[in-house]
């Protein structure tokens, strides 16, 4: 049986809508509405958020509030590296999905010698960098962290010093990079992404499935192709960031995007993932009850976070 432990990081300075960082109390308000006592049940590290800089002016337009999410991936990085050396299963709720490149630190520095795979359930890619961004949303840049890349094939911003020396921080924190080979990276529900990114996806030849691949081949099969794409790393994470979903479920994300996945799909996937034993960390990002009515984003992404969670603790 698994140790869970939950790290909340309600973080939103990755973000360019306002809102992500409510997401973690709106997902505990969704679990008391059920009558569940699901946030009593596990050991909970808080993560201390710099949210204050959303109050201040931009110095990175390329990369808002950088130095910020620094700070930040420190913190989460020990966070999450700390817990899996005391042998708990992290399952990380964060505001926006920049953290989730903290979370990989923190994973890989826990085990410098695993061969990392990651499952990135999304609408996006978030392999921008402030070379290339359209929007210096810090959001739109983990993966390209964890791979160690800065795309200067598309490069159309020239940085300044300091954001330069924060970014190569970024990539490098931990002594170690890249902390994900990008081949050992599957796409699902992938939908929305400029050219600069298509660029590293075919360049590195990453694997995309999409939303109607899985309704075709079913979420068993795509489980299956899946598991066997990675079969060569030793320790796989899970990254769930809500606009994954269909936008037509749910207003209750900053980017929702239309041809995503049905609530069922999801959680179907993510608990068939869930019964792996080489996944080792779970995030959930992204939920805006601001944006959302009746909590009902909330609600689904609780559904699946106690279906995943019963999973691992059955394992």
């Amino acid at each position: 049986m698994k140790n869970i432990k939950l790290i909340e990081v309600p973080s939103e300075i990755g973000a360019g809508t306002r809102g992500a960082s409510l997401g973690i109390d709106a997902i505990k308000i969704a679990a008391l509405d059920f009558m569940s006592n699901f946030f009593i049940h596990f050991p909970s590290e808080k993560i201390p958020h710099e949210n204050k800089l959303l109050y201040e002016p931009i110095e990175s337009p390329y990369a808002k509030r950088i130095k910020g999410i620094m700070t930040l991936y420190e913190r989460v990085s020990k966070a999450v590296s700390d817990s899996m050396r005391n042998n708990f299963f992290p399952v990380v709720l964060s505001g926006d999905h920049s953290i989730s490149g903290a979370t990989i630190a923190g994973i890989r520095m826990a085990k410098p010698k695993s061969r990392l795979g990651v499952i990135w359930i999304d609408a996006h890619a978030d392999l921008h960098t402030p070379y290339t961004t359209p929007s210096g949303n810090v959001h739109g840049m983990p993966l390209a962290i964890s791979i160690n890349e800065d795309n200067l094939d598309y490069a159309v911003h020239e940085l300044d010093d300091e954001t330069r020396k924060c970014w190569n921080a970024l990539k490098t924190i931990g002594k170690i990079a890249p902390k994900v080979l990008p081949e050992d990276i599957v796409f699902i529900s992938l939908r929305d992404f400029e050219k600069e990114e298509k660029h590293l996806i075919d360049k590195h030849g990453m694997k995309v499935i999409t939303t109607n691949e899985v309704r075709r081949k079913g979420v068993e099969n795509v489980v299956r192709s899946v598991t066997r794409y990675l079969s060569d790393c030793t320790d796989i994470y899970v990254s769930f960031d809500v606009d994954s979903l269909d936008a037509s479920i749910t207003k209750g994300t900053g980017t929702p995007v239309s041809n995503g996945l049905r609530e069922r799909e999801v959680e179907d996937l993510i608990s068939k993932f869930m019964q792996n034993r080489k996944v080792c960390c779970f995030e959930i990002a992204e939920v805006n009850p601001t944006l959302d009515k009746e909590n009902l984003m909330s609600e689904i992404a609780f559904n699946i976070l106690q279906r995943s969670v019963n999973i691992l603790m059955m394992n």
